[in-house]
């Protein structure tokens, strides 16, 4: 997924003269970067210097701010919508990177910033958007627009601008505004505390093993990344069992142990669920604030809020699109539970045991009986030729190059916040330097489950800059000399985050707020969504599949069969999936006089669920409240369906690409031009049009999943 872009932090108080000189000379966020493509001096960056760089950008955005707004000459174009695009770019800055190291290196003084500033940065923003006078110069530009003639991009920019004035309140009354101010620091305040609440009952909930035999199922490799992560803790003799940020864990396929894997299930799902980690008061407060603020705006939900701004514009459409899947993915996930209690019951009559009724902690552990019976091969004869840097670099950078030109080459001259960090310099086909990827991989304590991408720089040819764009897994590191080999679920999600980059990479535009991944939620995934198709595209894989120690090419008849049993399982999938994305949708439709209490959090769920017929014990969904962060601590509120909302268009894509003749430069480079060097320059659905020559399609959607024709 794509991580929330930093706003604009809050007023604080001033440092004095003498410090603020110290911290010009001494503090290395306040000056651009002397790095290539002004890429982060990581060495040099400390936690201290972070307070007064933000102090410092603030100081300079409301100068520049105010200066905009006094202006005596008339407002335009230039004086005013431009100018606000070349200010708070210090503050920018600092927020890009504090952002991204708090959410994949943090630590408690780190953690003590972003809740200090939580509040601020709501502050801040609200001291720009409802500034009176800035807002006047913006809606007397907005007036005379179409006298303007500006050119698309910069009309775009005009009209974007505008609503970003609007939405954020600037049209009320000063009694409401300062009510909204009021709930956009309680929001700010409650969602910060609802991601250092999950991180913290993630990392408590891992599960400690203390005998070996209890691993039975897991590889050598995943065993001793085990001891390592028990080692790390300081936990002698153990092994651990970190918690993914799902509900289902992936080492659930591979336990025969069914003890030991419901521990790890309930580890899972009880997550802030009491405790002092307890996130039920946290998301109700949050839902009740931001059902507040949209009936101040004059909204009937924070869903009609969120959405009218989406591609989906309203919450009915996007429920629509997510009803029309429903019956299909529910039958087919009834049949695989079928399939699989007939494994169990078999199973236990061969050991004459007493059979069991297949609950959620059993599914994935018989899905791969059933795959392995149906496909004739396992997790296990596949992660050899899953190693990661041959993934990357022959893999997902050679699809990158079979298709835009672009070729990478490491730099392990330019510094790096951890050891394990990679730095790649991107080249265009024609050989001029483009873009900075940074890649960090393995999982940690102190970073956030999940997967994302997250630029430290922007591209704009308004300010000269070139993107440096990061993706984050959580992949488990193995012991020191131990390959890391993948499952194909870690493969897509490779793919998938370098779809996100890659819009950020080849990104073409003048103005900063509208490049890269600067689009709505249920546009942005759709890059990264399209990119998966590479992971299962046969000319591809069979460029990265190579046995880690031979170097041979996995068989041509096991590769078959990985592909083959892709869609396998797709009903769990899907069901899982939608299930979250209309519980997302169940909570923001509420007013806030409709918002349970928190005791009654798993009780609005279950009603939740059950009225959107997705009330299916054996597949819970995707994510339960507690610690569903893209919706409670991060911009997917009401958007979750975005990703399946993005998938019609990605789907629809690689239809197209497959008719035009696959992995080509021709195709690439097509796509290049009329979408993924766009960012929103022009609406995403005429993007997508632009490209398509028509309206999106949910058939190859469900063809890709398996689900066409009722599944």
């Amino acid at each position: 997924m794509k991580m929330a872009l930093a706003v604009i932090l809050a007023i604080t108080p001033s440092i004095s003269a003498l410090g603020a000189t110290a911290a010009m000379t001494e503090n290395p966020l306040l000056q651009p970067s002397t790095l290539p493509y002004q890429m982060p001096p990581f060495d040099r960056i400390r936690v201290s210097d972070y307070a007064p760089a933000f102090e410092a950008g603030m100081r300079a955005q409301l100068r520049e701010v105010a200066a905009i707004g006094h202006d005596p000459r008339p407002p335009d174009f230039q004086n005013t919508i431009v100018a606000l695009e070349r200010s708070g770019q210090l503050l920018l800055r600092v927020s890009f990177i504090f952002d991204e190291l708090n959410s994949n290196n943090t630590n408690p003084a780190m953690q003590a910033i972003d809740t200090q500033f939580a509040v601020r940065r709501s502050a801040h923003k609200d001291a720009v958007y409802l500034d009176h006078a800035l807002w006047q110069r913006v809606a007397a530009v907005y007036a005379k627009r179409a006298s303007l003639k500006l050119d698309p991009e910069s009309l775009q920019l005009l009209l974007r601008c505008h609503a970003r004035f609007v939405r954020a309140g600037a049209k009320l009354g000063a009694a409401d505004q300062a009510r909204l101010r009021e709930l956009n620091a309680k929001i700010a305040a409650l969602t910060t505390q609802f991601g250092q609440n999950l991180l913290k009952a993630t990392t408590d909930g891992a599960v400690a093993v203390d005998k070996l035999t209890d691993l039975d199922g897991l590889s050598s490799a995943q065993v001793s990344a085990a001891a390592e992560a028990a080692q790390t803790r300081g936990l002698k003799g153990q092994w651990l069992i970190a918690l993914e940020n799902t509900t289902q864990q992936s080492v659930l396929s591979q336990l025969t142990n069914r003890a030991l894997r419901e521990r790890i299930y309930r580890a899972s799902v009880q997550r802030c669920l009491g405790g002092d980690a307890d996130n039920t008061r946290v998301l109700t407060d949050i839902v009740r604030a931001r059902a507040e603020r949209a009936a101040l705006l004059g909204y009937p939900s924070h869903a009609a809020y969120m959405l009218e701004d989406e591609s989906a514009a309203t919450p009915a459409a996007a429920r629509d699109m997510l009803a029309q899947v429903v019956p299909a993915a529910l039958a087919r996930a009834r049949a695989e539970a079928a399939e699989q209690q007939k494994v169990i019951d078999a199973q236990a009559a061969a050991h004459g045991s007493a059979s069991f009724t297949l609950q959620p902690w059993d599914w994935q552990f018989y899905a791969e009986a059933v795959r392995k019976a149906h496909y004739d091969f396992d997790a296990a004869q596949v992660a050899p030729y899953f190693e990661l840097d041959h993934v990357v670099q022959d893999g997902v950078f050679y699809a990158a190059h079979e298709l835009y030109g672009l070729t990478f080459k490491e730099r392990k001259d330019l510094p790096v916040y951890r050891p394990e960090v990679r730095v790649f310099e991107v080249f265009d086909a024609d050989g001029s330097g483009l873009a900075l990827f940074i890649a960090d991989y393995f999982a940690r304590d102190n970073k956030q489950g999940g997967a994302w991408m997250n630029p430290y720089a922007e591209q704009s040819r308004l300010l000269g800059l070139k993107a440096v764009v990061s993706n984050n897994l959580n992949i488990p590191r193995p012991a020191p000399g131990q390959p890391v080999l993948l499952g194909f679920a870690e493969v897509t999600a490779l793919f998938h985050e370098f779809g996100h980059a890659l819009h950020g990479m080849l990104s073409n535009v003048d103005y900063p707020s509208l490049s890269g991944t600067e689009t709505p939620q249920d546009f942005v995934e759709y890059p990264s969504q399209y990119n998966e198709m590479w992971a299962r595209e046969p000319q591809v894989v069979a460029h990265f599949a190579h046995h880690y120690q031979s170097g041979e090419p996995m068989p041509s008849q096991l590769l078959a069969k990985v592909l083959a049993a892709q869609q396998f399982n797709e009903g769990y999938a899907t069901t899982e999936y939608v299930a979250a994305a209309l519980l997302d949708l169940s909570w923001y439709g509420l007013s806030a006089a409709q918002v349970p209490a928190a005791a009654d959090v798993p009780a609005f769920e279950a009603a939740a669920l059950k009225t959107a017929g997705v009330d299916y014990a054996p597949v819970p969904p995707r994510y339960h409240s507690t610690y569903f962060r893209h919706i409670f601590d991060d911009e997917y509120s009401a958007g979750y369906y975005a990703y399946f909302w993005s998938e019609v268009f990605a789907r629809d894509t690689g239809a197209w690409l497959h008719a035009h003749g696959g992995l080509t430069r021709a195709n690439g480079d097509y796509l290049r031009k009329t979408v993924l060097s766009r960012g929103r320059t022009a609406e995403p659905m005429e993007l997508f049009r632009n490209f398509y020559g028509r309206g999106p399609e949910i058939g190859p959607l469900l063809e890709y999943r398996g689900l066409a024709g009722g599944g």
